[in-house]
């Protein structure tokens, strides 16, 4: 059986995540997004936008400065010469995935037609007709929030359900008729998702594309081992959320198939699969600010044990009891993750602000303050934003603050 070592598995990972690729010689254009979305095979959106949107940053951590509209399109608009290229979806958690991959989530869909949580099916239970009104309103009119169509279907605020503070039932309802593939995701508003009819969202011959949960499990597990490069069972089946029976069964398929084949990595417990087309650099590659749900560091477990690096996102901590900060990047030099930045962009102050910066054990602050400056320069270029504002908390800010 092939053997690793910890460091050779590293730089596969980093490689197979897009991270040895050559960054555009100039303005980024469309092809380069999808390139580096085709590495990281997802996504993952998320509300929080205290520096930037989580789906943003993974795409300018590969390649530096590009136009966020250039995803949008691709994301959220449909034209004849520029036809939609992903599309949203429960993957890894809320994603947006290629057109291509939404078949492969038909299993996914007939699973929550029923349902995803027992609040769902509570609101299905007690609304028996108001799946059906939403669909109607939207055949009618078109993308619509969840508000426009309860404007449509007159429900006051007194008759609208749920708490006040939480999701209405015809949120809910739309998020079901998501889930089970009835509607999609035409466009975003401000981050709020406009439902459409799939069939008015993708195309004829993706949503007429059958494919068997088994054979749909297969591909997910050799997407993620694309993306991966070299991984634990636990860790592919992570990546789309699967279960262990479904990933083990796929898993023993592809190394039948020589798509996957088994190895050990030194310091790793339990057996680890190398995809057959990754990549085993000479020297690691990758120097970037990674958010909280970037594909190379979402699994914490795998994060820990591929750069010794222990991480947790500590917004939902009380202010007083955390220990970095609010919504803390990870920072990859040469390969390796090095400090730890909390991040604002601070819209009114035209600022991007540090309030925290922390360098890993054993690494030179001088070293890695001179490589994250130049980096936190260009994350604040591409954000629109003039300065960076240091703030005083952490091992790294004197060294950091004296390079602005």
């Amino acid at each position: 059986m092939l053997e690793l070592t910890a460091d050779a598995a590293r730089r596969v990972v980093l490689a197979a995540q897009g991270f040895a690729d050559r960054r555009p010689a100039g303005r980024a254009t469309r092809r380069h997004v999808l390139r580096a979305v085709q590495r990281t095979s997802l996504l993952q959106l998320d509300s929080v936008s205290v520096a930037v949107r989580a789906h943003y940053m993974p795409v300018f951590s590969r390649i530096g400065g590009y136009d966020r509209d250039l995803l949008d399109g691709a994301a959220w608009q449909n034209t004849g010469r520029s036809p939609r290229a992903l599309v949203e979806y429960w993957a890894h958690e809320a994603a947006l995935i290629p057109v291509a991959d939404w078949p492969l989530m038909r299993w996914r869909m007939t699973r929550y037609s029923h349902g995803r949580w027992a609040g769902e099916r509570r609101v299905m239970e007690q609304n028996p007709t108001l799946g059906k009104d939403v669909l109607d309103v939207v055949t009618e009119v078109g993308a619509a929030t969840a508000g426009d169509i309860e404007r449509h279907l007159q429900i006051t605020p007194q008759d609208r359900g749920g708490p006040w503070w939480g999701r209405t039932d015809t949120k809910v309802i739309c998020e079901q008729l998501f889930a089970s593939g009835a509607l999609s995701v035409d466009r975003r508003v401000g981050f709020t998702r406009h439902y459409d009819l799939t069939e008015r969202v993708l195309p004829d011959d993706v949503i007429g594309a059958e494919v068997g949960e088994r054979d749909a499990v297969r591909e997910l597990v050799r997407r993620s081992a694309r993306s991966l490069g070299v991984a634990t069972a636990a860790d592919l089946r992570d990546y789309y959320r699967l279960s262990a029976e479904q990933t083990a069964a796929a898993v023993a398929e592809l190394v039948d198939d020589g798509a996957l084949v088994p190895v050990t990595v030194r310091g790793w417990s339990g057996p680890a699969y190398l995809h057959a087309g990754a990549r085993i650099p000479r020297r690691a590659h990758g120097t970037a600010l990674l958010c909280p749900f970037d594909p190379l560091v979402f699994c914490r477990p795998r994060a820990e044990r591929l750069f010794g690096f222990r991480y947790r996102i500590e917004i939902y901590t009380p202010a007083h009891k955390r220990i970095h900060g609010y919504y803390v990047f990870p920072f990859l030099q040469n390969g390796d993750l090095v400090a730890r930045v909390d991040l604002k962009a601070d819209r009114a102050a035209d600022a991007l602000r540090v309030p925290g910066a922390f360098v890993e054990p054993g690494r030179a602050a001088g070293e890695v303050a001179e490589s994250l400056a130049a980096e936190l320069r260009e994350m604040a270029t591409w954000l629109g934003l003039s300065d960076v504002v240091i703030g005083d908390r952490g091992d790294l800010v004197a060294e950091l603050a004296a390079r602005f």
